[in-house]
């Protein structure tokens, strides 16, 4: 229900901003914000429609609550849809319109999916006894924390059109911080299911011998392999940024040698 909330508020927000054509009272680029708020309204939307139904809705007794749940998941699936069309309509007005977009590129796509994961992984890491028991997976948790900024900081910078800046060329910088974050992340797909779920290093290898999933829906172990499950996900998402860069950089390497 809190996203559901932020999500309107943040939709009325933009209603009566551009309503009124308040736009050039910001200090940032506002047409970035529009698109990049419905990218990330549409994975909330669903996300929040998947985990409702299946934690909740469906142990529920038939009833006038029952029914109440099956309107709000319902009405939370059609909201994703109609920000899912909002976005692929702003692309195509935008592009219409020539106006620049960073959520038009492949790099502000990727961005915006690592850190919509690294959120949900934040949601689960909630439950502070997951972690703290073993500096291994405290490691975890501060590479999820260390990929998050400067991502998040990246889609700021580019909302405001700020990139340029840097000190540096602004692909470099991308490429640089990408190859470490892929590495940090490798290290977080190998320690944290090593720790959570091996004998050797205290895991629990089987959901059964978790105490906790004898009463609960999502357990600990539950959570554990949530957090693995994401931790992949986000590392192939940074794999992928990787090769954009890599490509992005090589071209621009080309293009210099060739105008020398």
């Amino acid at each position: 229900m809190y996203f559901w909330c932020i999500c309107f508020t943040v939709t009325l927000f933009i209603a009566i901003v551009e309503v009124n054509d308040l736009q050039p009272r910001f200090p940032f680029y506002w047409y970035n914000f529009p698109v990049t708020f419905a990218c990330y309204a549409t994975l909330i939307c669903l996300s929040a429609s998947t985990i409702y139904s299946i934690t909740y809705v469906q142990f529920l007794p038939h009833g006038p609550e029952w029914d109440r749940a099956i309107a709000a998941t319902a009405f939370s699936c059609v909201a994703s849809v109609l920000y899912a069309i909002e976005m692929a309509g702003t692309w195509n007005f935008y592009k219409l319109k020539e106006i620049p977009c960073y959520m038009h590129t492949v790099p502000g796509l990727l961005n915006v999916l690592e850190t919509f994961v690294a959120g949900v992984i934040f949601a689960f890491l909630s439950n502070t006894s997951l972690y703290l028991h073993q500096p291994a997976l405290e490691w975890c948790v501060a590479v999820y924390s260390i990929c998050f900024i400067p991502t998040a900081v990246t889609i700021l910078l580019n909302l405001g059109k700020w990139e340029n800046r840097l000190p540096i060329f602004f692909p470099i910088f991308q490429l640089v911080l990408t190859v470490l974050f892929v590495l940090l992340y490798i290290s977080a797909l190998v320690l944290w299911p090593l720790y959570q779920f091996s004998e050797e290093f205290g895991g629990q290898p089987q959901r059964s011998s978790d105490v906790s999933c004898m009463d609960d829906l999502m357990c600990a172990w539950d959570q554990c392999l949530a957090v693995t499950v994401l931790t992949a996900i986000n590392l192939l998402v940074y794999v992928a940024d990787l090769g954009y860069w890599a490509h992005r950089v090589s071209v621009e390497i080309e293009n210099q040698s060739t105008n020398r």
